[in-house]
């Protein structure tokens, strides 16, 4: 088994490099501006630190209440509106927001919060109802499908599909390197949902279409895991209430990166791809690392 050690820049510790925001969310790396941004949930506003100037700044304000966001085959910027109940598109170039889908069914989606897209341009997202039920989050409103989704979206096709039903609060996504798992965080023991959920379940991916014959790999015992990454060697990096825990592919733990607060989700960035950035409650923090994300070589 992987050591921990081993994963950890030698005499990193973990940083802080902004704190006062209300409930930090959607990290992302921009390799184009040298910048992590980040949404500022409560506060409908995204946020960027640069790399460059070690400073944080304003990087967008009433944007919907914006989760989580990854970039596309173009550059751009793909994230979810907790405000539009939508999937948009942010235009690295211009700034300019467009909506993907916000609807299925003749029916408006719930609240989009994380997102991910493959290497054929497929856009997978989970649709809980934070948005919907959490004050400050978003706006009030009903589950008009009835119930809270794993999608993918074929922006080519504008066909939208579920894919995952079987999680109560769907939550964090993401894929092992070679996108045959695809992972899912259910956090439906946490506020605005009710349900046991604090676990990660992997599911097998039919063809690049379909995910299947799911099953719980990881519990977590402090709060619930929230936003997820995988590394370049297929391990998972989940957050939790006291920190990051790193496991396995096959769900063993391998160890902890433990934070004052309760992280809700991470990406990794810098010059090299090295530096874990995590969403930590109020605050943004990074620590050095010697793995980077999965998806670095193709988005890098």
């Amino acid at each position: 088994m992987t050591r921990f050690s081993d994963l950890i820049e030698p005499g990193a510790e973990f940083k802080i490099l902004g704190e006062g925001m209300s409930w930090t969310e959607g990290p992302l790396w921009l390799a184009d501006r040298q910048a992590c941004i980040f949404s500022d949930i409560r506060n409908n506003a995204i946020m960027a630190w640069s790399e460059h100037d070690q400073e944080l700044s304003v990087f967008a304000s009433n944007v919907e209440f914006t989760n989580g966001r990854a970039i596309d085959r173009n550059g751009d910027i793909v994230e979810c509106s907790h405000g539009r109940r939508a999937i948009q598109r942010r235009s690295a170039a211009t700034g300019e927001v467009t909506v993907l889908v916000d609807h299925f069914g003749g029916v408006r989606l719930n609240s989009p919060n994380d997102v991910v897209v493959a290497s054929d341009g497929a856009i997978w997202f989970s649709d809980p109802a934070y948005g919907l039920e959490m004050p400050g989050e978003g706006y009030p409103g009903e589950r008009e499908y009835g119930d809270r989704w794993v999608f993918r979206f074929d922006e080519l096709t504008g066909m939208l599909w579920p894919v995952v039903t079987d999680v109560i609060a769907p939550n964090g996504l993401a894929f092992s390197p070679d996108e045959s798992v695809l992972y899912i965080c259910d956090s439906s023991n946490s506020g605005g949902e009710d349900g046991p959920g604090r676990h990660i379940r992997a599911y097998d991916v039919i063809d690049g279409r379909l995910a299947k014959w799911g099953r719980t790999i990881i519990e977590i015992d402090n709060e619930v895991p929230d936003g997820m990454k995988v590394d370049c060697e297929g391990r998972i990096w989940s957050s939790a209430g006291d920190g990051v825990r790193v496991f396995e592919p096959d769900g063993t733990e391998i160890g902890r990166i433990t934070t004052p607060v309760r992280v809700a989700n991470l990406c990794w960035g810098g010059h090299d791809g090295r530096t874990l950035f995590m969403c930590a409650t109020d605050k943004l923090l990074s620590i050095r690392t010697t793995t980077t994300d999965a998806t670095w070589a193709r988005r890098g």
